[in-house]
């Protein structure tokens, strides 16, 4: 079964809002309570914190007495400068000696000095290579200092860290399948940014952050609109990519239905083509023994309606909506799901 610390809240920080939500575990990841606060432009740029003050007012707010959340976290970070790797070691059963040749062999491997860096890592299995048998281990390195600047702003603002994931990991806790099914499967959090995960079972094969997500596409229709972020978001989550052009775009209204409309399209073609290269690359350099074919949708994305099938057509895949259910608070379901996932230690086995 799933552990889960009693109380602990999972926190999402990504640029367009933070997210939070304490989940239940019963067969599966069930949402008790949750908490959306919207984030003005800037205060996150690429996943990392650039205005530590407005992020604190921000969490201050989604903590208050009202919203029935307990003050400690586990916060999941994302952005381009965490780096995943798995790598291949020979078969150590010394869990200490497993360290130091994942330390070693690690500095090879990440773009960044050991000493500046928090370093994670997590057995996976044992394969037979032509070099004989190899202990494959998942890495995580990501920058000391900015993983710091996360835990200061959150206790700045009165809450009590219980540690930090990432949040791709996360998405497949509260989305994946069973660890009996081993065919990959691609999931995609899309929102302030696009966070892709490639996943067997529940081991996480790669992880990317490629990029802006729905945020960006509100950003150019709100600027060619003269519109604030946040009516250029309900703008696109009212046209959505399903319903005929001709049924909504009428009156006052028809030049911005339209600009909608296509700054959607082009906006699912750029992350589409950048979700293809991902796989592709990794792919090429022997990252998956078999190619993805189905993929899972969540984020800001899964509430635009068409958007999974729109960037299923571009991916030449089926794309389908994944979100974890229970109270939402009246939220959109898919803004929780990686705050459901690292409110759990493990994912849950029905």
């Amino acid at each position: 079964m799933a552990r889960r610390t009693p109380n602990l809240v999972g926190l999402e920080i990504e640029p367009a809002a933070v997210h939070a939500a304490a989940v239940s575990v019963n067969g599966s990841i069930t949402v008790k309570h949750a908490a959306v606060a919207p984030l003005e432009a800037g205060v996150i740029r690429d996943g990392e914190i650039h205005d530590p003050i407005a992020l604190t007012a921000a969490l201050k707010t989604l903590f208050a007495d009202k919203s029935g959340l307990d003050r400690k976290v586990r916060i999941g970070v994302a952005n381009q400068k965490i780096v995943v790797r798995i790598l291949e070691l020979p078969p150590v059963d010394n869990a200490k000696e497993l360290e130091a040749a994942v330390r070693f062999t690690a500095q090879d491997h990440i773009p960044m000095p050991l000493d500046q860096a928090l370093l994670d890592f997590q057995p996976l299995d044992i394969v037979d290579t032509d070099a004989g048998p190899r202990q494959r281990v998942l890495i995580v390195a990501a920058r000391r200092e900015m993983i710091e600047q996360v835990l200061q702003v959150c206790r700045d603002a009165g809450l009590k860290p219980e540690g930090v994931d990432l949040s791709a990991f996360a998405m497949i806790r509260a989305l994946g399948q069973s660890a009996l099914d081993t065919s990959p499967v691609l999931y995609l959090s899309v929102g302030g940014i696009t966070n892709l995960a490639v996943a067997e079972g529940q081991t996480c094969l790669f992880t990317r952050v490629v990029g802006g997500g729905t945020e960006a596409i509100a950003g150019v229709l709100a600027e060619r609109q003269g519109l604030t972020l946040e009516h250029a978001r309900d703008w696109l989550r009212h046209v959505g990519l399903m319903t005929p052009l001709e049924e909504i775009a009428s009156g006052d209204h028809e030049e911005i239905v339209r600009d909608a409309r296509a700054v959607l399209q082009d906006g699912v073609r750029r992350i589409g083509g950048e979700v293809r290269n991902s796989l592709d690359f990794h792919h090429a350099q022997g990252g998956m023994s078999l190619r993805v074919e189905r993929a899972v949708l969540t984020g800001a994305a899964g509430a635009i309606p068409g958007f999974a099938e729109a960037l299923g057509a571009e991916l030449n895949m089926p794309v389908t909506s994944g979100v974890v259910g229970g109270a939402t608070g009246g939220f959109d379901a898919h803004l929780l799901t990686v705050a459901a996932g690292l409110a759990v230690e493990e994912a849950p086995q029905s």
